[in-house]
């Protein structure tokens, strides 16, 4: 089955480009990190509102709730193909780093990931 790359382009042969299951389920959870609520338009709820945290004052509170967030919404959108075990969010002056450790259901392949976005 061919999974569609995220960001959306294309390949060199001029087709929609594709990628690996791994990286399409990597792909995933960037799209649930990084997608605020009420950014699509069908699909209001979706998403995990991490990058408006990261405008709130620094504190072991502040991770704590966006550990609690991103983990809650990677069960809710993506409960079916992976397993959470663990997230750990920092946010360092204008960057924010997560770092999620999860099994994959279908392989029971765990995975480390991180991410860092500048905002």
């Amino acid at each position: 089955m061919m999974r569609v790359d995220y960001p959306f382009h294309f390949s060199s042969l001029g087709l929609t480009a594709s990628t690996t299951e791994e990286d399409h389920i990597r792909d995933l959870i960037e799209q649930v990190l990084f997608t605020s609520p009420g950014e699509r338009a069908n699909r209001p709820t979706f998403g995990s509102g991490l990058l408006q945290m990261v405008f709130d004052p620094n504190s072991g509170a502040m991770a704590a709730a966006a550990q609690l967030s991103v983990q809650g919404a990677l069960q809710q959108w993506l409960g079916d193909i992976i397993q959470v075990e663990s997230v750990r969010v920092e946010s360092v002056e204008s960057e924010l780093h997560v770092a999620v450790q999860y099994v994959i259901r279908k392989s029971q392949d765990r995975k480390v990931t991180e991410f860092s976005r500048g905002v």
